[in-house]
Parts: C-alpha cells; structure tokens; sequence
C-alpha cells in the first residue's frame, strides 16, 4: 500500500477550503447584488461595502475557512498516520506468525516467535504449539528406540525358544548352541556356560561350553560353590554387572593378542528360585539395560530347559534301572499284583460305603440350614436346622447377635471382604464354609450367601443357605492331606499294551481335567490332540515292540485345550519277558510353547502399530494445513472486531474468565479517564468492583459490590452503577454485561454509557 505524506494531505485540505471559501464568499455577493438589483461589477462590489458593511467580514470568508481547512487537515492527516501505522504492524505480525507456522510444518521445532510484550497470547499460544510439537517428536524418537529393542527381545526369545528345544537330551551340545548364539546375538566377545554338579555336600560349577572370538573354546573348569563372582551369583541368586574389569580376570584370548574386556556380566540360571546353572559374558562394549534384561528373560528358559534336561537324564536312567530289575523281580512282581488286586477290592468296598453313607446322609437331611442377617451382620432369623446344628435351644439366645459369633477368627481375614461386598450388593458368594458352634466345634457347610433387595433395588438383607458337610469334609480333608504327599514333581500314568489307563497320579488328572470316575474309561489315545494321533499310534506301537519314546507331543485336556509336553513313554516287561505296562511320565512345557507363540504375535501388532503411527503422521500434516488457514482467517476477523469497537459510541471492555481486561475502546477511555495501554491485562475491579463466583456449567456468576453491598448483575440488561474514574472519584454510568462462549473459553463484554451525556 502507497503511502500519503502528511503534507500533501494537509494541502489537499487547504486547496479545497481555500476553492470552498471562495465559492461561498462570491455567492454572497451575488445573492447580495441581486437583493439591491445591482450588476456584478467592481464599482457596484465597492458600493455593496457601503450599503452592508457586514460584507467586510465576509472578505476574511476564504481566510477563515482555508484556516480551518488546515487545521482539520492536520488532524486527518495524523489519524490517517497512526492508523497506517497500525496496520503495517498487523500486518508484520501475521507475516511473522506465517513464517512460524511454516518452519513448525518444515519440522523446525527451533525456531522463536518473538513476543510484543507480556500480555501477546497467541504468541504464547504458538510457542506452546512449537513445545508440544517438538515434546511430540522426541517421544516419537524414544518411541520408536523402545519399540526397536522390544523387537530384539522377542525375536531373540523366539530365536533360543528354537535352539532350546533341539538338542535337549545332550547338555554338552544344548549349553554349547546357548552360548555360542547367545554371544554372537548381543554382539558380546566371550562366555562361558556353567552347570551344577554334584551332591549337596559337594557341588561345585562346570563348565560345559566355551566360546570366544567366533570359535568353540575347549576348556575345562571347575569352580567350587560359592568362590568368585560365579559363586556369589549363584549364592545371591542375582545378575552381577560389573565394568570396572581386573587386568587378570580374563583367560581366553585371540590370536592376535590379548584385551580387558569393558563389561562382564553375570546372570543365574535360575526356575522358581532354584538354581541350575551360570551364565557368564565378557564384551568390549558396555551392554545397555534392554541387553541384560534379555539375558535376565532368556535364563528363566534355560533354566527350565536345563531343569527338564535334568529330570529326562535322570529318568532314563531310572528306567533304564528298572527294566534291568525286572528280571531280578518277576517273583515280586507277582506278588504286587495279587496286592494290587486285594488294594482294588478294598477301594471299590471303601468306595460303595462312601456311596451308602452319602445316600444316608441325603435321605437324612433332606431340609436346608438357613438364617437371615442385615447389612451389618445382625442376625434376624434362623430356622429350627440352624438352631440344631450349632448348638443352641433357642431364637432368643442367637437373635440380635452378630455373624461373627459363628465365625473362627482365623477365617475373618477371608470372610469380611466378602461380606462387605454382598453388603453393598456385590455377587453372591458359594462354596464350602466353617462355623463354630455354640460348644466349640467346626460346623461345615456348603454354604450359599445372597443379597435380598427389596422394591427399589437396595439391598435389604443378607439371606444364608447352606448343607450340613461336616463329616464329609472332614473325610475329605483327611483324603486330601494323604493324597498330596504323594506324587507331587510330574505328570504320570500307567496304561495296558492297548493302551487302557490303569493308574494315574494327581498331577496328571488335574493337568488333564479329569477326574477318577470319569478317567476309568479311557485310552492313552484319548489325551493326544486329533494333528498328532496318526503320529502317536505308530510311537505307541514302537514303545510296545520295545522302543522307549523321548520327545514332545500336544495332549488334549478334557475341555478342548491342547497343551505341550516333554514326556518320555517306556515298556514294562513281566517276567516272560512280555510287556505288561506302559509307563508315562511327562513335565508340561505349554508356557514356552505360549511365549514362543506370543512373541510373534507381539511382533506382528508393532508391525501394525507402525503403520498406523506412518497414517497419523500424515493426518498431521493436514491438521498443520488447515490451522495455517484458519489463522490468516482469525486474524482477519479480529482486525475487523478491533476496528468496529474502536468506533462504537458506547465504552467497550472486555475481559476474561480470570477477571483480566483484554480490550478497551476510545469511549472507554474517555468515559473513565483511563489509557487502554495502562489498563489492558489489568484486573478489572480496578474500574468495576466485581465478585465473580464459578457454576457447575464451567459459567459464572458476576456481583457488583458497592459500600459492602453484594448485587447479581443480570446478563443483556442495563444496569445503573457506579464505577471508579482514573481521578478515583466514583462516576454513574449505565452497564450492559454479556457472555461469549467459544469452545472451554469464557469472555464477559461490559457495555458503558455515560448517563450524563443520555441525559443531554
């Protein structure tokens, strides 16, 4: 825009109130020539002074005029600057905020937009953006660092779940494949795999592999329990890292010469808190945290690896003991069974007598125990089997009391949570449940505890069933506490040649989900998964012929559920020789197989995550575009608002939801004394004494307060107060006050009237 120079506005204004003072001065003389019926000439303009000396006046017309000319002008030509002015700083500012938000859409996060003073918000505003866009990016770089190691960690899980699972029944090969991969995988220059050997007097740590340098080391070595850093690993049964490594502490060197190692890390082998072995590393270059937590998770694998290794060799030769015994005790042999035979006689009698007194025990108490209690335990109601069972006369004496008389003491740990929750109308609660009677004693239940809520759905009481278990559950207690003492380290199951169960232990029926009853009648062919049964008759068939069976295979449980096992499957031979048995025994591995499993779907979603993050990057890049759009809009629109409430008749001020003036109008000032820059980002009670009081709607209430006087103002409506001039003399004024709402903000406008200039 070409901008007009004060002077040449100033003498457009005189020429034009000089040609106007002339204009009007020469229709005067006209308008007076023709009232005296004079011609215009010089001698009748000369003649008209003297028959109306006012016309001496009117020849300083076009002096006065031009005069005032000037002066308006003037005048003019100084708003004309201070507007221009205003504009090209506007307009510096928008091509400021444009340069900005392009280097934002560039990726430069350092660039600064300089504030105008302390009050520029939406300078604020963009540097915030700036902060936030530049905290986004550098969240995206860790992001994606986490996300690079956590794909390292599980690819590496998955890639020793492999080498975990080849060669298992040889430790030698099995530690040599860990080692050498685990060294060569996190980029290490040397380790060592030591297992535990020995009796508990006397064990002592072998190394089983070696390697360094990219080459197989054959060393051997022996390390008492508890010496050195292996030892105390062990002993701690925690991973040490140390990188402040002694000059001597290394043994393995290249051939081209010898090096300290910058880090050594040690980590037990370890599988519910028992330790089976020592991984030792030694690297130039110092491993980082996601490194050693690898290490940590791959060790719980091999710990349970080498702790299955273990059993498997110690089973084989169990086995093998057993079948070179067989010959030696066929007689025996025999003999057992006869004793197998009168035990199954004596089970099936013990049995039916269990059935008989269960079906006298139905017959029997064929009513149910049953009391009612509030939500806060009281006692309302019993019936005549409550009363029994625990061992009173009466209502009276258990009426009023309070649950917990019925209670052990050492069950309320258990018991009041659950009460609480029904007491607040949470799920009822079933099961077998102690009660102490009135003499002391343990009173079972199968007990059922349920909320009675009444019309409104509050709970009203707490309503108590239950059966008298007692002698049962004691039977069964009893039962239980032979029983686990007995097989309690694997899965394992006897079956025929055919392949009918004969004898199972604990481990197997709850790994399987069966029962006694209901595994009476099934085949080993029955627990294999339907993928592998062609395959598992033909192994069947070879163990009968002879050939013991070591490997994995899947099992079906009873609901449906495949699981992975590491069994091992031999023939026991009578003594003609003929197989009478089969022997399974098995560990359940189905957690490696889970992680292996999970590890790759863990790998495929932050594929995908990945994807999406590339899309939201790109959604990103619009949002830049549009809010670049949306700022040249704002800007505009705010331009205008300024302009039309400068020129408003009425004393504008603004202020926001804190009480701080934001705009304040020419009227205004002139209605309070005040200067715009002095006040602008001031509280506003230093002109209006307002109280404002926040709603539940995010809005406020605004009072006026005068003498200590508390007024509501009402929202669009004209309200007579008084409010303080810059003189701090009070002054009436008429005060209209609105609310504008855009998105979570607030602002409140006061409208001012001069109610003395009205008046006039």
């Amino acid at each position: 825009m070409k901008k007009i120079s004060k002077r040449q506005i100033i003498q457009k204004f005189i020429w034009i109130g000089t040609l106007t003072g002339f204009i009007f001065y020469f229709l005067i003389l006209l308008i007076d020539l023709d009232i005296h019926n004079m011609g215009f000439t010089f001698s009748n303009v000369g003649k008209l002074h003297f028959l109306n000396p006012i016309i001496w006046a009117f020849d300083l017309l076009p002096f006065f005029i031009t005069t005032f000319a000037f002066y308006i002008g003037k005048l003019y030509a100084q708003n004309y600057d201070e507007t221009h002015k205003s504009v090209e700083l506007e307009l510096k500012k928008s091509n400021r905020i444009v340069d900005f938000t392009e280097n934002l859409r560039n990726g430069n996060t350092q660039v600064e937009f300089e504030l105008t003073n302390k009050e520029d918000v939406l300078g604020k505003a963009l540097n915030d953006l700036r902060d936030t866009i530049k905290k986004s990016k550098e969240e995206e770089i860790i992001r994606r660092k986490e996300d690079a190691q956590r794909n390292w960690i599980t690819e590496g899980l998955a890639k020793f779940g492999e080498i975990l699972r080849q060669d298992n029944d040889n430790m030698e090969v099995l530690s040599f494949n860990v080692i050498s991969n685990l060294v060569k995988y996190i980029e290490a220059n040397q380790g060592g795999f030591f297992i535990i050997n020995g009796s508990n007097g006397d064990r002592f740590f072998e190394m089983t592999a070696c390697f360094a340098y990219n080459r197989k080391k054959f060393a051997e070595k022996k390390i008492p329990w508890g010496d050195g850093l292996i030892g105390t690993c062990a002993l701690e049964k925690e991973t040490i890292f140390i990188t402040d490594v002694p000059d001597d502490y290394v043994q393995i060197t290249s051939g081209l010469g010898d090096a300290n190692p910058r880090c050594i890390l040690i980590v037990p082998l370890k599988l519910n808190d028992e330790i089976h072995g020592v991984i030792e590393l030694a690297s130039f270059k110092v491993l980082e945290k996601f490194e050693i937590e690898f290490v940590e998770k791959l060790s719980q694998s091999i710990g349970s690896t080498i702790a299955t290794v273990k059993i498997n060799l110690q089973t084989t030769t169990l086995l093998r003991e057993s079948q070179e015994q067989a010959r030696m005790l066929a007689e025996q042999e025999e003999q057992m069974r006869q004793n197998m035979e009168e035990l199954r006689a004596t089970q099936e009698q013990a049995a039916r007598q269990g059935e008989q007194f269960e079906n006298f025990t139905n017959s029997v108490n064929h009513t149910l125990i049953r009391a009612e209690y509030d939500t806060s335990g009281t006692l309302l109601y019993a019936n005549t089997k409550f009363l029994n069972k625990l061992g009173y006369q009466s209502n009276r004496e258990v009426e009023g009391q309070h649950i917990s008389i019925f209670i052990d003491t050492k069950d309320r740990q258990w018991f009041d949570p659950i009460w609480d929750c029904l007491s607040q109308g949470g799920k009822h609660f079933e099961g077998d449940m102690k009660h102490i009677t009135k003499q002391g004693k343990d009173l079972w239940t199968m007990a059922t505890y349920v909320c009675v809520r009444d019309r409104n759905g509050n709970v009203s009481k707490i309503l108590f069933l239950g059966i008298d278990i007692t002698e049962k559950k004691q039977q069964n207690l009893d039962y239980e506490g032979q029983i686990q003492a007995l097989n309690r380290s694997s899965i394992k199951a006897e079956f025929t040649p055919e392949g009918d169960i004969i004898d199972c232990n604990d481990m197997f029926l709850l790994t399987f989900g069966y029962t006694e009853e209901e595994v009476q009648d099934k085949t080993v062919f029955s627990f294999v998964a339907k993928e592998e049964l062609k395959k598992f008759r033909g192994t069947w068939d070879l163990v009968v012929n002879g050939e013991p069976f070591k490997g994995q295979m899947r099992g079906l449980t009873q609901d449906g559920n495949e699981n992975w096992f590491q069994c091992t499957l031999s023939a026991v031979h009578d003594m003609y020789g003929e197989v009478a048995k089969i022997v399974y025994i098995a560990n359940d591995i189905t957690e490696q197989k889970r992680m292996e499993i999970e590890s790759r779907e863990q790998a495929k979603i932050l594929k995908n995550q990945e994807i999406e993050l590339r899309q939201n990057m790109e959604e990103m890049k619009s949002i830049q575009e549009e809010m670049k759009k949306k700022n040249f809009q704002i800007e505009a629109e705010k331009t205008k608002t300024v302009c039309i409430l400068e020129g408003c008749v009425e004393g504008i001020v603004t202020f926001n939801a804190k009480g701080k003036i934001e705009l304040f109008n020419k009227t205004a000032e002139d209605i309070t004394g005040y200067f715009k820059d002095d006040v602008v980002g001031t509280p506003v009670n230093k002109i209006i004494t307002f109280e404002m009081e926040a709603l539940e709607n995010n809005g406020y209430r605004i009072f006026y307060v005068q003498d200590g006087e508390k007024r509501e103002i009402e929202f669009n409506a004209k309200t007579e107060i008084q409010i303080l001039s810059q003189s701090n003399e009070p002054k009436s004024v008429l005060l209209t006050l609105t609310e504008i709402r855009t998105d979570n903000l607030i602002t409140y406008t006061a409208f001012l009237q001069n109610i003395e200039v009205e008046l006039f």
